[in-house]
């Protein structure tokens, strides 16, 4: 019996111990947590390059509308007097932004609309006549007042039906490189000029979807750092670095045929080597055109990312590859000669190829039907 009792109180004892070691835990673990959330939710830290591909963006929210007004210059008045020292146009609503945490973990804009966009298309007065009217009569109607035609001289005729938007660059009218980047350096500047928060540039050979391109700026916000752009070369470019002999740097750049866009943070960042004319001086170091320069000041000068947007397209792509029922989800379209009889074009019923030999007029009334011109 005293055996018996002895084990009894054992046994309670080893419980009595086992319950005061549970209540010490759980007081533990509730005083760590109580210190955890009085610092605030962690943050979960990124390093390394950024990815190669769209980033991937939550679509469980509600669109967010405003009304945004900036304070906008009139970049024919711009460029008249470009050499002028450049300054911030600043406004309440650049900072407007609601704080609004994404799956990314970055902050969603306040509704970009296309008000929020400065669009520049590089043209020549050679090709006036024979691409600028389907853009006229197409995309051009719905952006009237933020698609500007940059061209190497003046043409009476067009300045009239582009509303007054041609800025002649005084550039020469070759396609080599130094003349391309003259007229990439006076549309970077004029963009600095107008207060856009957005600074997109296409050729006069795109066809360019408006209300997709203003909902892809929308998932950025400006005030961050964005090259948005494809590439169109399936490897870092490779160059000889002209300031240590010997010395190989690479980098992506953003095909300018296919179409780009550049955030107003990233831009501001870019004027002490890009503006005033330095973006030439740099396009003549290291022997190369356009874009190809853009891509070297941002990702090497800058080390900045180039984001790859896959539905930005060049004609240096295969066109027919294009599915009709992507069309709407796609940002620019291209074209090209393959031959005097095969064209580089997407593949759209529509108009007679004798009439829309670049297939615009049937992309656009595709896309958007209630157009005039668009058959019933």
């Amino acid at each position: 019996m005293v055996s018996v009792a002895r084990l009894k109180r054992l046994v309670q004892g080893l419980t009595l111990v086992a319950v005061a070691a549970y209540t010490t835990i759980v007081l533990y673990q509730s005083m760590s947590t109580a210190a955890s959330s009085s610092r605030g939710p962690s943050r979960q830290q990124v390093s390394g390059w950024q990815e190669r591909a769209p980033r991937s963006i939550s679509k469980d929210y509600d669109a967010i509308n405003s009304n945004i007004i900036l304070p906008v210059a009139d970049p024919a008045a711009v460029h008249r007097s470009h050499n002028a020292k450049v300054t911030r146009k600043t406004s309440e609503s650049d900072t407007n932004y609601n704080n609004v945490v994404l799956a990314t973990g970055t902050s969603r804009p306040v509704g970009t609309q296309l008000s929020d966009v400065f669009i520049s298309v590089k043209t020549t007065r050679n090709y006036h006549k024979w691409r600028l009217p389907v853009i006229l009569k197409t995309w051009f109607q719905l952006a009237k007042d933020q698609t500007w035609f940059f061209t190497d001289s003046d043409d009476l005729e067009y300045q009239e039906k582009t509303n007054g938007h041609m800025v002649n660059t005084n550039c020469s009218s070759s396609h080599n490189r130094k003349a391309l980047c003259c007229k990439m350096s006076v549309e970077f500047d004029v963009f600095l000029e107008t207060g856009k928060k957005w600074f997109c540039h296409f050729d006069d050979d795109n066809y360019v979807n408006v209300p997709r391109l203003v909902r892809l700026l929308a998932d950025y916000s400006p005030q961050e750092d964005w090259y948005l752009g494809k590439p169109s070369i399936r490897a870092p470019l490779e160059i000889l670095n002209r300031d240590k002999s010997a010395q190989k740097i690479s980098f992506w750049f953003a095909t300018g045929g296919a179409g780009f866009c550049l955030s107003r943070s990233l831009a501001l960042k870019m004027i002490p080597v890009a503006s005033g004319g330095k973006f030439i001086s740099i396009g003549e170091k290291i022997r190369l055109p356009d874009d190809v320069t853009m891509g070297y000041i941002i990702e090497h000068l800058l080390r900045k990312p180039l984001t790859v947007i896959d539905q930005f397209h060049s004609h240096l792509e295969p066109m027919k590859f294009l599915r009709q029922d992507t069309f709407h989800d796609q940002i620019t379209f291209s074209y090209s000669h393959y031959s005097r009889d095969e064209m580089n074009v997407v593949k759209i019923d529509g108009f007679n190829k004798r009439i829309d030999p670049t297939r615009f007029l049937s992309i656009h009334c595709f896309l958007f039907s209630y157009s005039s011109f668009c058959p019933r």
